[in-house]
């Protein structure tokens, strides 16, 4: 039989950050599924992410130093490492060339490609909640946490100024957080 080691976050973390091999382990076993599933939000390649998440966890066993638990939870930071990585992948060279380059029967078919709002793939319930905001929240954060647009790409998109855009970021965001404490 199989010995199942859990730790609490607090544990988790102090492992991590002495580089515990075992306790790596855990935390990509416990939380691989969930933060690929966010990058395939952002990204629709499934292999694509799959490199994004690979570098994820990279980042996150070099840079665990840098976590800070008065700041928020241990998955609230790799979800900021994974939307930031997969974000960074779609501005990248490489992504930009590869979108040069695809052929005509690779763009034949996008309608079959499916999207982040077909996955169901909220874990945490986070998508659920969002749907709860006022549209002109809801419409923000989507572009911006979901989608990876910048503040100017999303005011282009909604055709409203850039401090609107940013206003109506933070507002939707402590309403989220409101929310989620309620939950």
């Amino acid at each position: 039989m199989e010995n199942t080691v859990t730790y609490t976050e607090y544990e988790l973390v102090l492992l991590l950050q002495k580089q515990d091999d075992n306790a790596f382990t855990y935390l990509y076993n416990k939380y691989n599924k969930a933060l690929y599933t966010a990058i395939l939000q952002i990204i629709p390649d499934t292999e694509i992410a799959c490199d994004v998440l690979q570098q994820v966890f990279v980042t996150i066993w070099q840079k665990m130093s840098m976590y800070d638990a008065s700041k928020g939870r241990l998955f609230t930071w790799m979800l900021n490492v994974a939307r930031n990585a997969s974000i960074d992948y779609l501005r990248s060279k490489a992504n930009k060339n590869s979108q040069k380059n695809q052929s005509i029967s690779d763009n034949v078919h996008i309608e079959n490609i499916i999207t982040p709002s077909e996955l169901n793939v909220d874990t945490i319930g986070l998508k659920k909640i969002v749907s709860t905001l006022k549209d002109e929240y809801k419409a923000v954060l989507l572009q911006s946490y979901y989608h990876g647009y910048t503040h100017e790409e999303i005011a282009g998109n909604l055709q409203i100024p850039i401090g609107t855009v940013k206003t109506r970021i933070r507002t939707g965001l402590i309403q989220l957080r409101t929310k989620m404490v309620e939950n």
